[in-house]
């Protein structure tokens, strides 16, 4: 007798996931595309239109926008501790819908900031906004997938910060150099309450979805039933070795990343080392290559790890192993900031940048492989408050680092970052087993 085909809608859910994970990341990462245009910088700096900018300026606006960027990061931080908890309180559904509203209302305030504190304020409140967006995707990757399919399932959805990345660097600077820097925040902060409507209209849980078939959500719940509680009081997560291991991965490996995305359109703009410099009409292919390749990279090591159980490997052994050739992948990070081609730092950067996507989307299963469904939120909310504690120190130090030293030391510390994290995870927790009362 030939058994019923188990159906596919749980990938349209990934779907959803992953175009609202572009939009996230487009409304976070216009900053650092404007951030090179010259009019901008100069009514970030009270500077006239038609005064030159000098090095000592250059110099203090990226300080200034090391601590824009910490804003970011510091209410990112606090949100994701506060939203991971509403989201497990209030449901994925409306908790999600909050964020994606607060991040959309920032966005837009941005194109009508005239200063650097406003600026700080604007990225502050889209910091708390956009931390919503992994706590909810984990959670909704845990509730409408089995275990074994979870890391190829964030691993797509994941892959929407590439694309996200990817749509920024293409669109922005036409829409800048086009209409003026307001106009990008403007346009890309009004593509949030888009979604919103769509994530309310097409989002509800498995076992409310009309849509779904018996035997597909019997196959999104074939995993053995849970023997923790329904519920683990917030401070008690704290005293778990997973837990530990969760913020380790996260605190180590978020800052790299974050200053990818902040910091790279300069790196390639300004940047002594490179034997030519991008500016707003020609930085949009090597960020095309870059974060392409990073989607790539999401996709195919979320799969390694899926394939590795699927051969019989343990959890411990598939996640593990993944991140450690994640973690080798990123080493020759460091010579991208010495060498003196375009083409080498592209293709250095666009490897370190994959591998970081296969690591994060290992890294999220931690959440639901190590946690029940209730606390899934709590636990990648916490995570994710470490991820970006860590991108808050790294962040306030990047500009003044790079206005006084360069980029060598920034690009040596992310060659190491993830190689150290992993053998911390192995000490705190050598085998990756849910948690026990």
């Amino acid at each position: 007798m030939t058994a019923k085909p188990i159906g596919s809608y749980r990938w349209r859910i990934v779907a959803l996931l992953f175009f609202a994970t572009v939009i996230n990341y487009i409304d976070r990462n216009v900053l650092s595309f404007t951030m090179i245009d010259e009019n901008f910088k100069k009514e970030m700096l009270g500077l006239p239109v038609d005064q030159p900018l000098t090095a000592a300026a250059n110099a203090t606006f990226k300080e200034q926008m090391g601590y824009v960027d910490s804003a970011f990061k510091l209410m990112y931080a606090l949100g994701f501790l506060l939203i991971g908890w509403l989201i497990d309180k209030i449901g994925t559904k409306k908790g999600y819908s909050l964020g994606i509203f607060v991040w959309s209302v920032a966005g837009v305030l941005t194109a009508f900031i005239g200063s650097i504190g406003q600026l700080r304020f604007a990225r502050g409140l889209l910091g708390l906004g956009e931390a919503s967006n992994f706590p909810a995707a984990i959670k909704t990757v845990s509730e409408w997938f089995p275990k074994k399919e979870r890391s190829l399932a964030n691993g797509i959805f994941n892959a929407g910060t590439n694309v996200g990345v990817i749509l920024t660097a293409l669109t922005i600077p036409a829409l800048t150099l086009a209409f003026g820097w307001r106009a990008s925040f403007l346009i890309t902060g009004a593509l949030g309450f888009i979604l919103l409507v769509f994530w309310w209209f097409l989002y509800s849980r498995p076992e409310e979805n009309k849509k779904l078939s018996p035997e597909e959500l019997a196959y999104i719940h074939s995993d053995p039933a849970e023997i923790m509680p329904d519920r683990i009081p917030w401070i008690k997560m704290l005293s778990y070795r997973q837990t530990w291991a969760l913020m380790v991965g996260k605190f180590m490996a978020d800052p790299i990343w974050w200053f990818y995305l902040t910091w790279l359109p300069d790196f390639f703009n300004s940047n002594d080392a490179l034997d030519q410099k991008l500016d707003l009409k020609t930085i949009g292919v090597p960020f095309l290559i870059i974060y392409l390749v990073s989607d790539v990279g999401s996709v195919f090591f979320g799969w390694v790890s899926s394939k590795f159980m699927q051969m019989g490997w343990s959890l411990n052994k598939a996640r593990k192993v993944t991140m450690l050739i994640c973690a080798v992948c990123v080493v020759p990070i460091f010579f991208a900031s010495l060498t003196n081609s375009v083409y080498v730092a592209v293709a250095i950067i666009s490897l370190a940048a994959s591998a970081h996507q296969g690591w994060s989307a290992n890294l999220y299963t931690f959440g639901s492989d190590l946690f029940p469904k209730s606390m899934v939120a709590s636990a990648t909310g916490i995570g994710g408050m470490a991820g970006a504690i860590g991108g808050t120190l790294f962040a306030a130090a990047s500009g003044l680092i790079i206005a006084r030293f360069g980029y060598v030391p920034l690009f040596t510390i992310a060659s190491v970052a993830y190689l150290l994290a992993l053998g911390i995870i192995q000490l705190i927790l050598p085998r990756l087993e849910p948690v026990k009362r």
